[in-house]
């Protein structure tokens, strides 16, 4: 890998994906500004608020150079990161929120899926994108979208409670749940393997 990792800066939990690649012995650097993608060989999404990213990536021009970045590199979605990277979003009450996704992903959600911040929870679930698939990740659930449907362009790549967690679709991987705040480094490992 000739580049860093791109970490999208603008708002939400992304020093914590930084300390997980550096865990790796991965460099990071911030993606603010469009010419910044030039810089970088993949990017995270992290969580954080979903309509907050709709504006500021509108605002500062990087909808279609993220959009074009996405072709040929991989990105990675976390929470609020796979709701901007999903398809669209199901059971919202009006366009209010104005939250406009990225179409990346083949697959549809409901933010705050799971509940508020009262209803955030751990669990175990297994990833068939990880080495060590046979041994559970202990995922993070804060306010978590939830995957309605995942259309046939993408694949499940994990589960909890018999419902899909984690979607892939190439070098695109998107998550419900924060894998930044474990000391498990597999999924950002798996990350950086699509490089």
């Amino acid at each position: 890998m000739n580049k860093p990792v791109g970490l999208l800066t603008l708002q939400g939990d992304y020093e914590k994906h930084q300390k997980a690649f550096t865990a790796l012995g991965v460099e990071t650097r911030s993606v603010r500004r469009p010419a910044e993608l030039n810089e970088v060989s993949a990017l995270v999404i992290p969580g954080g608020e979903s309509t907050t990213l709709t504006r500021l990536m509108d605002r500062i021009g990087l909808r279609q150079p993220l959009l074009d970045f996405a072709v040929t590199n991989p990105v990675m979605g976390t929470c609020a990161g796979l709701i901007m990277m999903s398809s669209g979003l199901v059971d919202e009450k009006n366009s209010d929120f104005g939250v406009e996704p990225l179409g990346l992903l083949d697959c549809q959600v409901r933010r705050n899926g799971y509940g508020r911040q009262i209803d955030s929870f751990t669990a175990e679930v297994g990833i068939d994108v990880l080495d060590n698939s046979d041994v559970a990740f202990d995922a993070v659930f804060i306010r978590a979208p939830r995957i309605i449907s995942v259309g046939p362009n993408a694949e499940t790549v994990a589960m909890h409670n018999g419902e899909p967690v984690a979607v892939r679709q190439g070098h695109l991987l998107g998550m419900t749940f924060h894998p930044e705040l474990t000391a498990d480094t597999r999924i950002h490992q798996a990350f950086v393997d699509l490089i």
